[in-house]
């Protein structure tokens, strides 16, 4: 990802709105990852995280880093809460800086 700019701000993962999210859950997957923007990763390394781990076409891979890259954050898988939690975790591994999250009902 690029560094925040000095004069950037982020709202912390746990006060964080939603609703501008470009792809919405599903009401039947409850649980969402939220991908957060941060001073250390390239843009292209998020890219390749996202096709290996998620499968995403290198378009979608590339559309997801750049929503979390222009607007801070990016909803990038939802489901029920454990593998969503996984997913979390192996965004972690790869080095990303990655939330769970409830959707609203």
């Amino acid at each position: 990802m690029a560094y925040i700019d000095a004069g950037q701000t982020l709202d912390r993962p746990d006060t964080a709105q939603r609703s501008d999210t470009r792809e919405a859950p599903s009401l039947d997957n409850p649980w969402m990852v939220v991908v957060w923007n941060d001073p250390v990763n390239l843009m292209s390394y998020v890219v390749h995280v996202f096709r290996s781990y998620f499968g995403f076409s290198k378009e979608k891979a590339k559309r997801l880093m750049l929503q979390v890259h222009n607007d801070g954050r990016c909803v990038v898988a939802s489901g029920n809460r454990e593998q969503m939690e996984r997913h979390v975790e192996a965004m972690h591994e790869y080095g990303l800086w990655a939330t769970l999250a409830k959707t609203d009902a």
